[in-house]
């Protein structure tokens, strides 16, 4: 049983008790209800949404925020002389997703 749900403009891809690393979101801590969900798979019986299912909900817990991967840049002018190195990293949200509701 798995779910297709969209936070914060980005889709992904959640099942119950996983891990996923979301965009940081507003709330630091606490529980959150996604209603949200786009495509919703339970042993072959699929249904997607128009562009929403309005009777699939998922919840799930804010553990913490973490740090991603570095990510770096370059910017240069050719013939110019000028090289300039650019990164940083991004922030991100970590849910655990509890629960997958029907109906």
């Amino acid at each position: 049983m798995y779910a297709i749900v969209e936070i914060a403009g980005k889709q992904y891809k959640v099942e119950k008790d996983s891990i996923v690393n979301v965009d940081r979101l507003k709330e630091i801590s606490g529980n959150i209800t996604i209603d949200k969900v786009l495509l919703f798979s339970n042993d072959g019986d699929t249904q997607v949404g128009q562009p929403y299912i309005s009777n699939v909900k998922v919840e799930a817990e804010i553990l913490k925020e973490i740090k991603g991967n570095k990510v770096k840049g370059v910017k240069f002018k050719k013939r110019k002389n000028y090289t300039r190195t650019v990164g940083h990293r991004p922030v991100y949200s970590q849910l655990k997703i509890n629960n997958l509701i029907v109906g």
